[in-house]
């Protein structure tokens, strides 16, 4: 089932995160620069994703059985995969910096693979500035996986 997002978030990021453990997004472990240029941030119970926009994140998210095949990576500007540990059994999306909470999903407690899908980075005229322009969209697919470590299966390289 698919679940659709679209809230204002600053400093080109939100996070995924468990709700029994939030993590600490300000580790010195978090916004490292690979995981700048790899547009995901891994800490134990969150997730930091990395967006083209300042403000409007648009996207959607869908809890998948298994592991996604024959994706067409085409279609996409940016795609990178992660893990982290549910715990509590509560997913929720969480906007930047206020930590308000966006959307919350039920799931089994146990470890997922995060895949995130960003496109339409073209439409985003300044990344540091919200503008009404701006229609970057993101899909989210998760799964139960034990692998956790982070994976760009294709990179943006911003012109």
């Amino acid at each position: 089932m698919k679940h659709y997002f679209n809230f204002y978030t600053s400093y080109n990021q939100f996070y995924l995160g468990d709700e029994g453990n939030k993590g600490d997004t300000g580790s010195s472990n978090f916004w490292t620069e690979k995981a700048f240029s790899d547009r995901l941030a891994l800490e134990n119970g969150v997730v930091g994703v990395g967006i083209q926009s300042w403000g409007d994140v648009k996207g959607e998210i869908e809890i998948l059985e298994n592991a996604p095949e024959n994706t067409d990576y085409e279609q996409y500007d940016h795609v990178v995969e992660g893990g982290i540990n549910i715990r509590s059994g509560e997913l929720q999306i969480i906007d930047c910096p206020n930590g308000s909470l966006e959307l919350s999903l039920k799931v089994d407690p146990g470890n997922y693979r995060i895949r995130v899908y960003g496109s339409n980075f073209i439409s985003v005229e300044e990344s540091d500035l919200a503008n009404d322009t701006d229609n970057d969209y993101y899909r989210i697919e998760i799964w139960q996986s034990n692998d956790l470590e982070r994976k760009v299966l294709k990179q943006y390289n911003q012109v």
